[in-house]
């Protein structure tokens, strides 16, 4: 399964009352495939998935299915930390149509290595869609140390790793042990760049909701050998990689959606919308960058 080269980790809209926008959230996902992304992650990192139930999240995956078509690949964020739970929900989203799942390292409960091999073995196994296996161990607490993707990439419908580890090295090993058909997502818009020169495929984007074409064009200019150029916009973009990231994603790739003109609401709490400084500093990179 070829899932392209920039995937967006879409934002979930939500209406004044925080309740789930689904309209917002079908034209949002439509925008996103028309300017530079080639699919959208639904119910990632930055679609709020630890604060959206279950249902909410099988109306996101069927819903955006329906308005993207067979324009882009939707993604479907299906990880818990609990096995059976991921079992379910990723029965759940195949059954509405999605194109694969992504799954990220269990959380909290801190697993062994094994552990997390047999994890995403079983959820694996359970489902007939390409699934992605999504490390960020700033968030979880719990690294997927190269070893066990290596193992992981030999079954037979675990396709791609998302490496947000921000460890070059370890991304070196993936990159050189695994099957020339295993892809290799940069996690973190920052280390693209590097990433796609260490043998990564492409990056699974925040960025790409206000610079989906620009980083389109980076990731393009790196394969067509035009390094100087790819160079050139990765330079350009990183204030903006930086700007996003200030506070805890997703808040301000929020606020830089909005000022895009695309109302996508609040956050659930424990999250909190960005302060007005906040705003005024990401306007301003966003504005000197070329993508407002």
């Amino acid at each position: 399964m070829d899932f392209g080269e920039v995937l967006t980790a879409m934002v979930t809209p939500f209406n004044p009352d925080l309740s789930a926008n689904y309209d917002r959230a079908q034209e949002l996902a439509v925008y996103l495939i028309e300017n530079g992304s080639n699919g959208v992650v639904v119910s990632g990192t930055t679609g709020e998935s630890p604060t959206l139930t279950p249902d909410e999240k099988i109306e996101l995956f069927k819903l955006v299915k329906e308005a993207v078509g067979n324009k882009g690949k939707i993604i479907a964020g299906t990880g818990y930390n609990c096995t059976s739970e991921s079992i379910e929900l990723t029965r759940r989203a195949e059954k509405v149509g999605v194109d694969g799942c992504m799954l990220v390292g269990p959380y909290y409960n801190k697993p062994p290595q094994e552990g997390l091999y047999q994890h995403f073995q079983m959820i694996a196994e359970s489902t007939s869609l390409p699934v992605i296996i999504y490390n960020v161990p700033s968030r979880t607490a719990c690294n997927i140390e190269a070893e066990t993707v290596i193992r992981l990439s030999a079954v037979e419908n675990i396709v791609a790793v998302k490496e947000a580890s921000g460890n070059l090295d370890q991304v070196s090993k993936i990159s050189t042990r695994t099957p020339d058909n295993f892809r290799i997502y940069s996690g973190d818009d920052s280390l693209t760049l590097p990433i796609l020169a260490i043998g990564g495929d492409g990056v699974i984007s925040v960025a790409s909701h206000v610079a989906g074409k620009e980083i389109k064009e980076m990731v393009r200019s790196y394969k067509e050998g035009n390094i100087e150029k790819a160079c050139e916009i990765h330079l350009t973009l990183s204030p903006l990689f930086e700007a996003l990231f200030m506070t805890t994603n997703p808040i301000m790739v929020k606020s830089a959606v909005k000022l895009k003109g695309i109302d996508v609401g609040g956050l659930r709490l424990p999250l909190v919308d960005a302060t007005r400084d906040q705003i005024e500093k990401l306007e301003k990179v966003m504005r000197d960058t070329g993508v407002l």
